[in-house]
Formats: C-alpha cells, sequence, structure tokens
C-alpha cells in the first residue's frame, strides 16, 4: 500500500473519505470502496498499560499495521462521561470519552483512513442488555432527552473536526435492538401469543411494551438531526444485534421505517447463528426489502473471509463492508501476545456449540448469567508485546480481492 505523508493525510483530515464521499442517498448502494474495517477503541488504555504493537519484526503504530494490511476504515466508540461510568477505575483518563476519542481520531485520519463513530448514549455500554441514561440526563422526560441526544450528537461531531478527525458515519445507539434510553426508548420483546420471553430467537417484537417504537423513534431522529446539522453529507448507520434473526430485524426496521426515522445503512452484529445459514437469508432478505438501504457488519470476529464474502456479493452493491471488533485482542485475534493468540483464538459459530463472550444477552434469555467477579484493580488497559500474526494476510487478500 502506498504510504500516506503526513501533508496529504492532514489533507484527508478536512475532506470525507472517499468511501462516503458525496455518499448517494436512497440507492442503498455503497457509496465507494468496500469497507475493511476495525473498531480499536481499546488501544489508547493498552498504550497506557504499557502495549506496543509489531508487525514484521519492528515496533510500529497499530493503525499504521491494520492500514497497511488492507483496513481501510476505522469504528470508534465515545461514551457521554465515562468517568462516571466505564472509567470510574480511571477517570482523569475518561477512557472513550471526547478528548481520548478526538486523539485516537486524529491518529486515524492522519493514517488516510475513513472514522466511524459510534454513539452509547450512556456513560458505560450501551447493548441489548443495558441501555442506562447517563448521570448528566438523569431524570429527563421524553422531549427533554432528546434534546440532549440532538445536542450531544451535534456537538461531540463539531468538536470531532475542531480537533482534525472528522467523522464520516455516525451510528445512532449502540446495538439498539430492543431500544435506547430506558425506559423512554425502550422496545421489549414478546413471543407470538404475547408470553413472556424465554428465548429471544422466537421472539417477535412488541412496539407497543415500556417506552416503544414511539419513544426509541424520537430519540433516534433526535440524534440523526444533531449529526446531519453538524456533517451534512455523514452517513447515518442503525445497529441491530441479531444479524442471525430475519423475522426481528424485519419487524424492527419496518416500526422505524414507518416512524420516519431517516437512515443510510443497517449494522448487525454477527457472532453466531442458530443455524447455518442464518446470516445470509438476513442480509438477502434485507436487501430485497428495503433497496433503499445499505448492510454492514457492525461487529464480528471469526469466520472471516466468510461474513466479508457474503456482504461484498450482496446484489446492487448494497453491502458496504465489515469492522471487526477490536482485532488486536479479542476473540480471534489478528494479534498474538506471548506466543499464542491474543484474544484466545476462534469461538463457537452456533448457540448450541455455546455462547461466545460477545455474544450479546439479548440473543438467548434463558443463558445462566455468570458468576459475579469482584471489582477490578490496576490500569484499565492490557499492556504487553502484541505481534502480528498470519489472520493479517486474511485481510490483505481480501483488499486485493475486492478492489
Amino acid at each position: 500500500m502506498i504510504a500516506v505523508t503526513r501533508r496529504a493525510a492532514l489533507a484527508l483530515a478536512t475532506l470525507p473519505f472517499p468511501a462516503f464521499a458525496a455518499a448517494p442517498r436512497k440507492t442503498g448502494a455503497r457509496p465507494g470502496p468496500y469497507l475493511i474495517g476495525a473498531d480499536i477503541s481499546w488501544v489508547p488504555e493498552d498504550e497506557a498499560a504499557g502495549a506496543r504493537y509489531f508487525a514484521g519484526g519492528v515496533q510500529q503504530d497499530p493503525v499504521r499495521i491494520l492500514r497497511d494490511a488492507g483496513f481501510n476504515a476505522i469504528r470508534l466508540r465515545i461514551f457521554v462521561d465515562p468517568a462516571k461510568g466505564y472509567s470510574r477505575r480511571e477517570p482523569d483518563k475518561a477512557w472513550a470519552g471526547l478528548a481520548q476519542t478526538v486523539r485516537l481520531g486524529r491518529r486515524i485520519r492522519d493514517a488516510g483512513m475513513g472514522l466511524v463513530l459510534s454513539f452509547h448514549y450512556s456513560d458505560t455500554w450501551a447493548d441489548p442488555e443495558h441501555q442506562g441514561v447517563p448521570a448528566a440526563w438523569a431524570g429527563y422526560d421524553l422531549p427533554q432527552l432528546a434534546r440532549a441526544v440532538e445536542a450531544h450528537t451535534h456537538d461531540t461531531l463539531v468538536a470531532m473536526r475542531a480537533g482534525g478527525a472528522p467523522v464520516d458515519m455516525a451510528v445512532i445507539g449502540n446495538e439498539t435492538t430492543f431500544g435506547m434510553l430506558w425506559p423512554h426508548g425502550r422496545v421489549k420483546l414478546a413471543t407470538p401469543t404475547g408470553n413472556p420471553v424465554t428465548d429471544a430467537n422466537h421472539a417477535k417484537v412488541d412496539p407497543q411494551a415500556i417506552g416503544g417504537f414511539d419513544g426509541f423513534a424520537a430519540l433516534l431522529r433526535a440524534g440523526i438531526a444533531g449529526a446531519r446539522r453538524a456533517e451534512p453529507a455523514i452517513a447515518i448507520q442503525l445497529h441491530n444485534h441479531l444479524g442471525r434473526h430475519w423475522p426481528i430485524l424485519r419487524e424492527w426496521t419496518d416500526a422505524l421505517i414507518a416512524r420516519n426515522v431517516d437512515f443510510d445503512v443497517i449494522g448487525l452484529s454477527c457472532y453466531q447463528q442458530r443455524e447455518q445459514g442464518d446470516w445470509a437469508d438476513s442480509f438477502a432478505r434485507f436487501v430485497r426489502r428495503y433497496p433503499d438501504k445499505g448492510l454492514l457488519v457492525a461487529e464480528y470476529s471469526s469466520r472471516k473471509r466468510y461474513l466479508n464474502d457474503l456482504v461484498h456479493t450482496l446484489p446492487g452493491k448494497h453491502g458496504w463492508g465489515s469492522f471487526i471488533w477490536e482485532p488486536i485482542r479479542h476473540q480471534e485475534a489478528l494479534f498474538d501476545r506471548d506466543g499464542r493468540n491474543a484474544g484466545g483464538g476462534p469461538k463457537p459459530d452456533l448457540l448450541r456449540q455455546g455462547i461466545n463472550s460477545a455474544e450479546a444477552p439479548g440473543g438467548l434469555a434463558t443463558a445462566r448469567p455468570p458468576a459475579p467477579k469482584p471489582d477490578p484493580t490496576g490500569p484499565m488497559g492490557e499492556g504487553g508485546d502484541y505481534v502480528a500474526n498470519d489472520l493479517l494476510d486474511l485481510y490483505r487478500q481480501m483488499a486485493r480481492d475486492y478492489t
């Protein structure tokens, strides 16, 4: 890959990444190159704990290692006030807060890569089991929450651009299958008979439960408005964690479109399937039913080539790309540490083979909760020497094949 000079990188940081430049709305086709992406939000924490990264025997910036292996976009997560939640153990660092995210985002843009920002509208992890209200928004009613979401989204994106890290795509909420900012934006599941959920794989979305789709859609519309007010050309992604489950994905998407939630691309988490072919079925059905929307895999780890081929070959170029989750030290990692895979290696592909550590709790509600653990101490990051392994060659090959 041709090296990017600092002058050229700084110029790129003032313009949309080519994959998103002048994105034609309402076609569903990817607006540029296929996105080979990754979420590497843990990197600053690990670097602070002493992590070093090596490729070809040479210590390098992990952002550059990924870029040189064919990655062209990076996703980062951002919390509202991590010092009151995620980063409570190291409040002065405020990991995944605005200042840290601007700094890491600038490294990504300086490397000539696209930047995607995933908004967790919470002070800590937002996912299918947790969508907590930030401390600063406690006690807000739905209209107040909507105004806060719009202002936070707008102000964050303005600050990212001012810091040299303009954002190409905004993810309005993380894994919001069951809504966000509970209870006002909560979407609950019920079986077709109306009985309580025992297994979300057989469940159907109930638009009347708790805050329901009306509240959820109001919050999404607010975040989208804030994003487009800050960055008029930005691509808007919604994120559903059940990439394997077409019926829920269809009901969820239908309900949001009916409520005028205007987005460009759906992001799906794809860690496990119930049966082989579930992902392929969901992807194919989605692009047929919603021809004006794109599709990407927002999170995955194993089955790297298989998933990317599925997305890349979707008809009409409706597959935008993929973003591997924390590939430096999670699951089937692209780096080794102490002579072993830094993430422990591949995990089960099917739910019946065992739920892996990344499978969201909403995927199988009957799963036994983990045993409580003592509060951790020491640095939040994981230091050590991370050495790029042969899995990076797979991405080099994909980058060649998808060009």
